[in-house]
């Protein structure tokens, strides 16, 4: 017999555990052939027990490998140079990537044949394996990591009166045909790999964070805790209509809620980069990965067209009354700041989709800044050049509820004629009110009027 080992034939001089591997490298690659009882060199050496060998090798096949590739495999004894060897064809399997039950799918359970030798497959050949079989929708594929627990989402379930047990994992799709857990799944888990992150800035650019936290786990734990974050940095101004108080947020919460949503539901999981939502002084942001879904256009999302990127996790949303229907988001967004004759901002690139929520207070801010005040000439002449640091005044005394004209000072560097000469204009503009301190009697601070 002239044999070589190939890419297509694998030689073992006898039965070992390790015969599961070569197994899954070929249904994962191209068909192949295993002989059991042929040495590395070629040369036939036979097994006794051939009958009882064969039992092990099916047994093993079909216990130590997922998906199920016994349907794949062909075990028989052949006689070659009049001596028992156990002959395996395993033909390439339809479920890829199979294999090794007890290490998963990663590089250390899934192997691929490479010349004569099979090796472990790369986590992206993995992901292509996956996207191959399953298609391309991310939610659908098979996920990577196997090993998931659900303690939030079941709680959110329960607090539902909804069940989450394997029959409804199955419906939902979080458990496919094949019994293993999908990238939906994973999404719902405490293992998600996905991550959502709120910045905070001071003023209106990207330069000094004020705050920023991240949060993990479970996509419904993370929305939940980034709107609880948001809320309490959406301040509350009060306004008063004759004698009646009126307290009105910076954003309407409903369309952060909304904005937030569409961020976390809407966007391309397949990439690993983070949902962003970035506060400012004048806006907050809301960043997701992926861009418009194919075949729809900005002006389509406008009128209410609506077609999911992940319909299934859209679909447990809905069930969690977390959204109402399917389409209405965008446009309750918009409707939020109908009254206000203000327009949120939507922007549509390649990859990436952004909501942005304007501050209803900071264009008031921006009026009073802009008022023709013809009684004082000088400060007429001085709003335009001094607005940023009015801005900058605004935040700190708001930020610290009160501050002194010394800390003022030291807070924007600036000497203290130039600081008293900016409170006075301030004062003049009614942007702030300058109050005795209740503490120390004898000095004054000054407030966000």
């Amino acid at each position: 017999m002239e044999m070589k080992e190939n890419i297509n034939i694998e030689f073992k001089r006898e039965f070992t555990t390790e015969l599961k591997k070569e197994v899954v490298a070929f249904a994962n690659t191209n068909e192949g052939t295993i002989f059991i009882g042929i040495d590395d060199f070629g040369n036939v050496i036979g097994i006794e027990n051939a009958d009882e060998i064969l039992n092990q090798v099916v047994l093993s096949i079909r216990n130590s490998i997922k998906p199920d590739i016994t349907m794949y495999c062909n075990v028989k004894i052949e006689k070659i140079e009049n001596k028992d060897v156990i002959v395996i064809k395993v033909q390439r399997g339809t479920l890829r990537p199979y294999y090794i039950a007890d290490k998963g799918l990663k590089p250390s359970g899934v192997y691929v044949r490479q010349g004569s030798s099979s090796v472990p497959a790369s986590e992206e050949s993995i992901r292509q394996m996956i996207k191959e079989t399953d298609g391309d929708s991310y939610e659908k594929l098979r996920s990577l990591n196997q090993n998931l627990t659900f303690n939030y989402t079941e709680q959110i379930f329960k607090e539902n009166n909804l069940l989450f047990g394997l029959s409804q994992k199955k419906t939902l799709g979080l458990i496919g045909e094949d019994d293993l857990f999908t990238n939906l799944a994973l999404l719902l888990s405490e293992q998600c790999n996905h991550t959502l992150k709120v910045a905070v800035f001071e003023g209106i650019e990207k330069n000094i964070f004020k705050d920023r936290k991240e949060f993990k786990g479970s996509l419904l734990k993370q929305v939940t805790e980034a709107f609880e974050f948001i809320n309490l940095v959406n301040k509350t101004e009060a306004t008063f209509e004759g004698l009646i108080r009126k307290d009105e947020r910076d954003y309407p919460v409903e369309a952060i809620r909304e904005a937030l949503l569409n961020a976390v539901i809407h966007r391309e999981y397949s990439f690993s980069g983070s949902t962003l939502v970035n506060i400012y002084e004048d806006r907050i942001e809301f960043v997701s990965l992926g861009g418009i879904v194919y075949g729809l256009s900005l002006d389509s999302i406008m009128l209410g067209v609506s077609q999911s990127r992940n319909e299934k996790l859209a679909n447990i949303f809905y069930r969690l009354h977390l959204i109402e229907a399917y389409g209405t988001g965008i446009r309750k967004i918009f409707t939020n700041y109908e009254r206000y004759n203000m327009k949120p901002t939507i922007k549509a690139e390649v990859g990436a989709f952004q909501v942005v929520l304007p501050n209803i207070h900071y264009k008031k801010i921006e009026e009073k800044l802009l008022v023709d005040n013809s009684s004082n000439k000088n400060i007429e002449k001085n709003t335009t050049e001094s607005k940023p640091l009015y801005m900058d005044i605004l935040n700190f005394v708001t930020n610290k509820n009160g501050a002194t004209r010394k800390e003022i000072e030291e807070y924007i560097n600036f000497s203290q004629t130039r600081v008293i000469t900016l409170l006075k204009e301030m004062l003049e503009l009614n942007l702030i009110r300058k109050e005795k301190d209740k503490i120390d009697r004898r000095s004054y601070k000054y407030y966000k009027k």
